[in-house]
C-alpha cells in the first residue's frame, strides 16, 4: 500500500465516520477524536458505520492524501485498540482478523546491512 518509515504510527477512529467526509473534516476528526496532529505523518484510519468502507488519511510531506477502499462483500474488522501496527492495518485491509500475533525467533529475522543493500 504505502512505503513508510518505521516511526510511522497507525491510529484508528473507533467512532463511525461519514464516508462523504474529505480532507478538512477528516483532519478535524483526527484532532478532535484521536487528539493527534493530521500533519504528523502518521496514518489515521476511519470506517463507516457498517464497516464496508475505509479511509486512511496521511500527510506525505507535500500534502494530505486519502486512501479509500470499498468492500464488495464482507466487512472490515475493527481493532480493539486505538493505535495498531502497520502490519495489523495490512491484515485488516486484507480481511484477516488477527487477535494476537506471536512470532518465534526464527521468524524474527533482522536483515544485515548487506541484505538491505541488495533489496534496493
Amino acid at each position: 500500500m504505502l512505503s513508510l518509515p518505521s516511526s510511522t504510527r497507525v491510529f484508528v477512529c473507533r467512532e463511525s465516520t461519514d464516508m462523504r467526509c474529505s480532507f478538512d473534516k477528516l483532519s478535524a476528526l483526527t484532532q478532535q477524536t484521536l487528539n493527534q496532529d493530521p500533519l504528523s505523518g502518521h496514518l489515521f484510519v476511519f470506517l463507516n458505520r457498517v464497516r464496508t468502507h475505509i479511509k486512511v488519511l496521511y500527510f506525505d510531506c507535500t500534502g494530505l492524501a486519502i486512501w479509500y477502499k470499498r468492500l464488495e462483500r464482507g466487512t472490515f474488522s475493527v481493532p480493539a485498540l486505538e493505535e495498531i501496527s502497520y502490519r495489523d492495518l495490512v491484515c485488516m485491509l486484507e480481511g484477516l482478523q488477527v487477535k494476537k500475533l506471536r512470532f518465534s525467533r526464527r521468524n524474527m529475522h533482522i536483515p544485515s546491512v548487506e541484505s538491505e543493500q541488495r533489496c534496493y
